[in-house]
C-alpha cells in the first residue's frame, strides 16, 4: 500500500522549485496568469515582458521534469493595438532555445462560449494547451482517453468499398493514408487533439479556474496511479484536486495566500491509499 500525497505550498514557484531535486515530477500541467490579465490579483505581466517573465521558471520547469514527463502549457495570446501580440510564438521558440522539445499543440474548444465580437473580431471560443518535453521518448497512456466510436461509424462501416480494405493513400498526394476496414468491430477510438470541454461555471471564488476536465485529461494521458504532477501557477486548487481523485500526488504552487488557503479547503484531509 502506498500514500497518495497532495503537497499545497505558498510562494513564486521560481523560488520555491528549488527545494525540490532534479527529474522529480512526472507530470507539469498548469495554467499561468496570461499577459495584462489578472492585474487585481497577480499584477498583470505586459506581453513585452512574458517571455523574460517566464523563462527562468520554465528553466525550474525543465530541472525538477523527469525525462520522460511531459510540461503541458495552458495558455492564451493578447490582442494589442488591433493585432494579435506574438508573445505565445515567442515563448515558444524561446523554450526550444532553452532545451525543450515543442511536441504538440491542443486545442481547448470552450463548447459553451457565449457569442461576441469586437469592431475587428469575434470572440475566441478555444485555448491553446502546449505539450513540451525533456526527451524525444516520454509516457503516455493513450488507451486511457479514448472516446466511443460514435453513430457515424454505423453507417461509414455499413458498406464498405475496395478502397476501404486496403491502406487507401490520400488522392490529394498529401501521404496520408487509412484502411477504414481496420475499425470494423471497434467500440472505442483514439480522441483528435482538440477537447471540447466547457469552462468552468463554478470558479470557486477564483478569477480564472479551467475546469477539471481539462487536468483530468492529461493527468490520464501522461501518468499512471502514484505518479507526481506539479501545477506551479495552482490558483484555487484544481489540479491537485483532480490528481488526488485520480491517485496521483502532487505539488500545488500559489503566490496569493487566500488562494492557498482556498486550495487547501478543497483536497480531502483523509490519507489515500493505492
Amino acid at each position: 500500500m502506498k500514500e497518495i500525497k497532495t503537497d499545497i505550498r505558498e510562494g513564486d514557484c521560481l523560488e520555491v522549485l528549488k527545494d525540490f531535486p532534479d527529474n522529480f515530477f512526472d507530470l507539469i500541467v498548469t495554467s499561468p496568469p496570461y499577459a495584462d490579465c489578472r492585474s487585481k490579483t497577480y499584477g498583470g505581466i505586459k506581453p513585452d515582458e512574458y517571455v523574460g517573465w517566464f523563462l527562468p521558471r520554465s528553466e525550474q520547469f525543465l530541472r525538477v521534469l523527469k525525462p520522460t514527463g511531459t510540461f503541458i502549457l495552458n495558455i492564451k495570446e493578447k490582442v494589442v493595438d488591433c493585432e494579435r501580440h506574438t508573445f505565445v510564438i515567442e515563448l515558444i521558440l524561446a523554450m526550444r532555445r532553452q532545451g525543450w522539445f515543442w511536441t504538440e499543440e491542443f486545442i481547448w474548444h470552450k463548447k459553451n462560449c457565449h457569442p461576441g465580437k469586437w469592431p475587428n473580431r469575434f470572440r475566441d471560443a478555444w485555448e491553446r494547451c502546449l505539450q513540451f518535453n525533456k526527451t524525444e521518448k516520454f509516457s503516455m497512456y493513450q488507451e486511457s482517453v479514448m472516446v466511443p466510436m460514435g453513430d457515424w461509424a454505423k453507417t461509414r462501416l455499413k458498406h464498405l468499398g475496395k478502397n476501404d480494405a486496403i491502406r487507401f493513400d490520400s488522392q490529394a498526394e498529401s501521404g496520408f493514408g487509412k484502411n477504414i476496414s481496420n475499425w470494423i468491430g471497434r467500440e472505442m477510438a483514439y480522441p483528435s487533439n482538440v477537447l471540447h470541454l466547457a469552462t468552468e461555471t463554478s470558479n470557486k471564488n477564483h478569477s480564472a479556474t479551467f475546469p477539471r476536465a481539462l487536468p483530468e485529461w492529461f493527468i490520464k494521458l501522461f501518468t499512471r496511479e502514484g505518479d507526481c504532477v506539479l501545477d506551479p501557477f495552482l490558483g484555487s486548487g484544481t489540479t491537485c484536486e483532480v490528481a488526488q481523485k485520480l491517485l496521483r500526488n502532487s505539488v500545488g504552487i500559489e503566490i496569493l495566500r487566500e488562494y492557498v488557503e482556498m486550495a487547501k479547503k478543497h483536497i480531502k484531509r483523509e490519507t489515500v491509499l493505492i
